[in-house]
């Protein structure tokens, strides 16, 4: 598994072909997060982060130390312990100690404006909801889901495209989503989760101000 380093600046120095290999790596961390909001989990997934390439040890800029922590997790993490620690943060009984929802974090009450913004906006990009998918369009695993597709080269988003998702259906709530997780009572593993979550938010935040 290949990790995305820590980019911020270098845009304007790189040639098309390196901004598309960068870009397929930002859209490789958007579907890992993705994953790891959606499910616990397996333990095949973990070998790979744990085997996974963050970058030189002495690198302490923010993306790449993050994406240290979660490797290191990762390699110390037992998958049922991890399977529990998940239900507790995300599922509970009648909820998890955190809501990981647009609207929820936008205006404190579930399937709620974020949600009927977010949906319009899908429709206009031309995105369809999956029938076999029961959550709403604004949990933060479908969020990710999406900004991994417009990142990724092959479906040939523009980045202004990207930059508009960004600014309206992410970074307008999931920082606080990260915060929350870096700090929840429950959180073990998912506290490096939380922190490559928020480093690659500011990375992501500096990479679409500097390509548009």
């Amino acid at each position: 598994m290949e990790a995305a380093t820590d980019l911020q600046g270098a845009s304007a120095t790189l040639a098309p072909g390196e901004i598309g290999e960068a870009d397929a790596l930002r859209a490789q961390t958007w579907a890992l997060l993705a994953s790891l909001l959606r499910q616990p989990p397996a333990a095949a997934m973990l070998d790979g982060i744990a085997t996974s390439e963050p970058g030189a040890d002495d690198d302490e800029r923010p993306l790449a130390s993050a994406w240290r922590d979660l490797r290191d997790a990762a390699a110390a993490a037992d998958a049922a312990r991890i399977d529990d620690e998940f239900h507790d943060l995300f599922i509970g009984v009648g909820r998890g100690e955190l809501v990981p929802y647009a609207s929820w974090y936008r205006t404190g009450f579930l399937m709620d404006r974020a949600l009927v913004s977010l949906r319009q906006d899908l429709q206009l990009l031309g995105f369809e909801r999956n029938a076999d998918v029961h959550e709403p369009e604004d949990h933060v695993s479908a969020v990710a889901e999406v900004m991994a597709m417009l990142a990724d080269p092959a479906e040939d988003h523009d980045a202004s495209t990207q930059a508009l998702f960004f600014r309206e259906h992410v970074d307008s709530w999931m920082p606080a989503l990260f915060e929350d997780l870096r700090n929840a009572r429950c959180a073990d593993f998912y506290l490096s989760v939380g922190r490559l979550g928020e480093a690659f938010l500011a990375f992501e935040r500096a990479w679409l101000d500097a390509v548009n």
